[in-house]
This record gives C-alpha cells, sequence and structure tokens, in this order.
C-alpha cells in the first residue's frame, strides 16, 4: 500500500506540473493550444474544468505529502516503536545516561599576548549653559 501512495503522490506531482503548464497567462488556456479543445464546448467551460483538476491534484498533492512525512502511513519492514533513529557510532560503548559533563571547560583558543581591554572612561554629562539675562 506504501508504494501505490508513493506512485500516486509523483504522479500527482507530474500532472500537477503539466496542468500548470496548460493555463494561459492571459486567459487563453486550453484554448490558445491549436484553436479551441475540442473536448469542452467553451474555453469557458475549458478552463473551468482545468481550474478545477488542478485544485483537485493539488489537495491530493499536498495531503499526501504531509502524510509521507509525517510517518503516518506505515512503511513496509519499518519499526514504528521509535520515530527517533538512535546511531551507534563504531568502537562506542557508552550509553548517554551514562555522559558525564565537566564542572569546568577549557578554552578551545587562547590567543598569544592578549590582555583585557580597559574600561572605556565615562563620558561626563555637558554641563547646561546658562542663557545670559
Amino acid at each position: 500500500m506504501y508504494t501505490w501512495i508513493k506512485l500516486i503522490w509523483a504522479a500527482s506531482a507530474v500532472l500537477l506540473v503539466l496542468l500548470v503548464l496548460l493555463h494561459s497567462p492571459k486567459g487563453d488556456g486550453l484554448g490558445g493550444i491549436g484553436g479551441q479543445a475540442q473536448l469542452f464546448t467553451s474555453t469557458k467551460t475549458a478552463e473551468k474544468t482545468l481550474n478545477q483538476i488542478t485544485w483537485t491534484l493539488t489537495v491530493v498533492f499536498l495531503g499526501l505529502t504531509v502524510a509521507l512525512s509525517a510517518g503516518w502511513i506505515a512503511q513496509p519492514g519499518a519499526d514504528t516503536t521509535s520515530s527517533i533513529p538512535i546511531i551507534q557510532i563504531p568502537g562506542t560503548t557508552t550509553a548517554p545516561s551514562e555522559l558525564r559533563i565537566p564542572d569546568e571547560v577549557e578554552p578551545i583558543l587562547e590567543i598569544p599576548n592578549s590582555k583585557p581591554k580597559a574600561a572605556a572612561p565615562a563620558i561626563a554629562p555637558k554641563a547646561a549653559k546658562s542663557k545670559p539675562s
């Protein structure tokens, strides 16, 4: 079932691209492609039908995208007990609960001959000028 859903998702993506390309920027729509489309009675009907199919495929594509990416559809052979993958680094045996965080951290990079800068002198506020009377 998962494979079929992915196939429907991919097909809806391709069809959606094709249908968007069929839309005309000036309102010609399907009528501008080799004359008026024989499938429909008028250009307005053709454009309306094209819009309905495009919106339907958009909803199908976005719905399947969310369902597939959220993991709501079970993959065959997938472990459904945890959604977070656990990576084991070769050569390590320390479990995450046994990790110790050091109390003090040493600096990674020391810059030679670096001295802390002196604090900038405080700027005294200017005295208010008195107006001559």
